[in-house]
């Protein structure tokens, strides 16, 4: 006795095929899906890290106005100012999806040409690291707050960010009188 029409193997194996192709964003006959937009969730997380990465610049901007008014705390500042660096890159690597949902080109660490609006005073010494450390605790701080809403990877990135400004925060002050 030989069967015919569709039997539960076939049954299945049509579903599987079917179920891969939604998985992958093909339609049955091979096309490609359009792409969907961005889920409330995507956008979130680039909006955080749009804050967290411009949180990091400018502090950037703060330790290059403060080595452009005192270039003899370079070699204090600048292996501080390179991690700074380092940050803003991390924290803005891979792509941030815009408002079309398009990927937007990474960050630049670059120094900045015009601080502009820095609270890095241009006084004395103890003044500028004083102010330096201010900025980095503000810094760890926002990015403390920000572990709240963001997603696990991204948040040990963040926790680690902000160890590290409060270790910064600390050798320009307390560490220096050691």
């Amino acid at each position: 006795m030989e069967r015919t029409g569709t039997t539960r193997r076939r049954a299945l194996m049509a579903t599987g095929a079917a179920a891969a192709a939604a998985l992958t964003g093909c339609s049955p006959d091979g096309r490609q899906d359009r792409p969907t937009a961005p889920s409330a969730a995507d956008k979130a997380a680039a909006v955080l890290r749009r804050r967290s990465t411009a949180a990091s610049r400018a502090l950037l901007a703060e330790y290059d106005a403060a080595l452009g008014t005192h270039p003899g705390l370079s070699g204090r500042l600048t292996p501080l100012r390179t991690a700074v660096a380092a940050h803003v890159t991390a924290l803005s690597a891979g792509p941030l999806p815009t408002a079309t949902g398009t990927p937007a080109p990474a960050a630049d660490p670059a120094p900045s040409a015009s601080p502009g609006g820095t609270s890095v005073p241009v006084a004395d010494v103890p003044s500028v690291l004083r102010a330096l450390a201010a900025a980095e605790r503000r810094t760890s701080d926002a990015h403390t707050a920000a572990l709240v809403g963001a997603d696990a990877e991204y948040a040990r990135l963040l926790a680690s960010v902000a160890a590290a400004g409060a270790a910064h925060a600390y050798l320009l002050t307390e560490g220096a009188r050691s």
